[in-house]
Order: structure tokens, then C-alpha cells, then sequence
């Protein structure tokens, strides 16, 4: 009898344990494979997306499967693995993606919408979606980025609750970013500024600031006119290659109508050729322009010999130096006007006003040129920076001034 009712005790008690291990867990909500402090699917998740913001997206999304693995139904976790994917495709593919990347990447988004816990959850993946929507800019994207935007902006947000985004001026940061995808600067200026006037403390803060610059600087080199396609790419870019500065100078400055226009003789324009045809500028997507310039001989593009093939190269992924921008930009000048004095203007000095150029280089009287005019800008300390590239913004300015200065329409 006693020992029947031991096991009937017993086995009461191990019901009540297993009734109670089953509450705790439906409880818990998620059921999370890895529940060390550094093995959990929070830390992998915020540590994986600033792995991306470094650039490393194959460690990032390795810390995104393994914030998954540890828990499968973990919002967060699949919304960052969407944007990993997604931007691998667009560092790997350009704008010729995989299908199947494109679906993992948007059916992530689709998984992790359902399976958000929190506002806090619901706000990091609507930022999420902004981002992904960015990077593969499938159809209606600008749409999609909008709507996530709006939906991200009528939350009410616990701040301190935000795994990452710490902020929800972040929104604003990255519908800015998308504006940038956009090439809308005046609608990303705005939203830059909206960031830096939220706190000072920001996260987002010295990011947008720096964001801000680039398309403040670009709406001033566009000049309140629409610009083509490729000075819209050219603002974004921190260095300007030759191959890109071609087409800069055939697109925006508009140089084959002009410079044939201050050739009298049609047929004189109508026998120009290039002396050369470089040999690596057959796949380029800017050739055409390339040997237009080449054509005019537009000094500071010239091709080169390569004693290691035996051929003229262009090298038209090379940067544009600053040096060469102003022997570009002086040459326009000359070619414009018919000056040709304008190349000499400066010889003869004794000393220069600039630190890093020489009053003997090859290349003062081209900057002197161009600073003189206004075309190129020196630093407060008088630099000129000659071996650093040109920024897609300078050139822009440059051929704005260089418009207005002309009054070429």
C-alpha cells in the first residue's frame, strides 16, 4: 500500500513537472537553441548588421543564419539574412541578379512580417524592408520603400528597446539613403536634415551629416537642372575614372557640338578621327565617348603606350587626378575660345602660390588656370591636392562653372 502510493505520488509529481515545463515554454514564446550570453540570437543579429555597416557581408550574414539557427522564429534574424542577401546580390550581380536571390531575399522579408513580437521588432523590420527594396530596386520599389517608410513612422516606439537602430530618427536616415538610390537629392538633404535636427547624440548624427554634404553639394552642382543619367551616377562617386569623365565632358559639357562649332570648316570637323584606338576600351560602356574625346584630343585623356602589350590603352578605370582635371579643363578652355595663349599665361613665375605644386611642373599653368577662373577650389591651407582624384561633386561643379563661363546653353 505505502509503496502504491509513493509511485502514485511519484507520478503525480513528475505530471506536475511536465505540465509546467510545457507553461514555461509556451510562455517563453520563441524556443531559443543557444541561450549562452554570447550565443544568442540578439547578439548575432546586432553584431551581424555591423558587420555589414563594414562592409563584410558574407560575415554578416553567417551571424544572421546563426541568430536563426538559435532561434527559428526570430523576426530580426530573417529580416537581416533578406538584407545580406540582397546586398550580396547587388555587390556580386550589379543590376543582373539572380532570381533566387531576389526571392530568398523578399520572401525573408515576407517570414519575418509574421513573425514580429514587438513594435520594436515590427520598426527594425520596416527599416529592414526600406533597405532591401533599396538595394534590388525591383518593381514599384520607390513605392514599397515609401510605404514602409510611412508605416515605420506612425509607431510608437520604446527607443531604449531598439536592438540597433537605437533611434527612430533612423527611418529617416535610411529613407535618405534611399532617396540617394533614388538620385532625389533635394528629398535626401531633407531627410538628412531631420536626423541631425532629432539629437545631437545620434547614432545616425555624424552619418547623416556626412550624407547631408554629398547631396547638398550635388542639388549645387546640378544647379536646379535636370542632368543626365551619368552626371546623376557621377555625383555619387568619390573618384571620378577616365573612362566616366568621357562621358562627363560629352554628356553634360555637351564638347563634340561645341568644339565643332568653333571650326568654321564642316569638312575639317568631318575628318577628325582618333589617332588611336585603344585596345581596352572594347567592353566599356562608355567607348563611344571615349573616342570622341580622343578625337578632340582633350589633353589629360590621352592614351598611353603599354610596353607590356605593345598597345595604346586608355585605362578608362583609372581616377582622374586633380592634376589632370585642370590640364582637362584648361584644354576645354583653349578649345572654346581659340586661345591658345591660355597655356603659357602662367610661365615665367618665380614662385607658387601653392605648397604642393611646383612653379616648374608640368601641370601649373593648367592650375593656375583653373583657380584663377574659379573652375577648381584649393584647400584653406592653399594645397591643391594634386595626385588625389577628382570626386564625382568637383566635377560636376566644375563643368557648371565651366558652362556659365562660356554661356553655353
Amino acid at each position: 500500500m505505502y509503496s502504491r502510493l509513493i509511485c502514485s505520488k511519484s507520478s503525480c509529481c513528475l505530471f506536475v513537472m511536465v505540465v509546467a515545463v510545457l507553461l514555461i515554454s509556451g510562455c517563453a514564446g520563441r524556443e531559443v537553441r543557444c541561450p549562452t550570453p554570447e550565443d544568442n540570437p540578439q547578439h548575432h543579429y546586432v553584431r551581424g548588421l555591423e558587420l555589414i555597416e563594414k562592409g563584410d557581408i558574407n560575415a554578416a550574414k553567417e551571424k544572421f543564419d546563426r541568430a536563426v539557427y538559435c532561434s527559428d522564429d526570430y523576426a530580426p534574424g530573417i529580416d537581416g539574412r533578406s538584407l545580406a542577401i540582397a546586398l550580396k546580390a547587388k555587390q556580386d550581380f550589379g543590376a543582373d541578379f539572380k532570381h533566387s536571390d531576389v526571392y530568398k531575399a523578399y520572401d525573408g522579408l515576407y517570414q519575418a512580417n509574421k513573425r514580429t513580437e514587438s513594435v520594436e521588432e515590427e520598426f527594425a523590420h520596416q527599416i529592414t524592408t526600406i533597405r532591401v527594396h533599396s538595394a534590388l530596386k525591383g518593381k514599384r520599389w520607390q513605392e514599397n520603400v515609401r510605404k514602409a517608410y510611412n508605416k515605420a513612422k506612425k509607431l510608437e516606439v520604446r527607443e531604449a528597446k531598439l536592438l540597433y537602430y537605437d533611434g527612430v530618427e533612423a527611418a529617416d536616415f535610411f529613407m535618405g539613403m534611399a532617396a540617394i538610390e533614388a538620385r532625389d537629392f533635394s528629398e535626401a538633404r531633407d531627410m538628412f536634415a531631420m536626423v541631425l535636427d532629432a539629437k545631437r547624440d545620434s547614432k545616425w548624427n555624424e552619418k547623416a551629416d556626412v550624407q547631408w554634404k554629398l547631396a547638398d553639394r550635388a542639388i549645387r552642382a546640378m544647379g536646379g537642372r535636370m542632368i543626365a543619367d551619368v552626371g546623376k551616377e557621377i555625383a555619387l562617386k568619390e573618384s571620378v575614372a577616365r573612362g566616366d569623365m568621357a562621358a562627363l565632358l560629352v554628356e553634360e559639357l555637351r564638347i563634340e557640338r561645341l568644339f565643332a562649332g568653333a571650326i568654321p570648316v564642316k569638312s575639317e570637323v568631318e575628318a577628325l578621327k582618333p589617332a588611336v584606338i585603344p585596345d581596352d576600351i572594347g567592353n566599356n560602356p562608355f567607348k563611344h565617348e571615349i573616342l570622341t574625346v580622343l578625337k578632340w584630343k582633350v589633353r589629360g585623356l590621352e592614351p598611353v603606350y603599354s610596353n607590356g602589350t605593345g598597345k595604346y590603352i586608355f585605362r578608362p578605370d583609372d581616377p582622374v587626378r586633380r592634376r589632370d582635371f585642370a590640364l582637362i579643363l584648361e584644354d576645354v578652355l583653349v578649345k572654346l575660345t581659340g586661345r591658345d595663349e591660355i597655356t603659357a599665361s602662367f610661365f615665367g613665375h618665380k614662385s607658387t602660390p601653392y605648397p604642393d605644386v611646383s612653379e616648374t611642373s608640368a601641370w601649373y599653368n593648367a592650375v593656375m588656370s583653373v583657380t584663377t577662373r574659379g573652375l577648381m577650389e584649393t584647400e584653406l591651407s592653399g594645397e591643391f591636392r594634386p595626385d588625389e582624384p577628382v570626386s564625382g561633386v568637383e566635377a560636376l561643379l566644375a563643368v557648371r562653372v565651366l558652362r556659365q563661363k562660356m554661356t553655353v546653353k
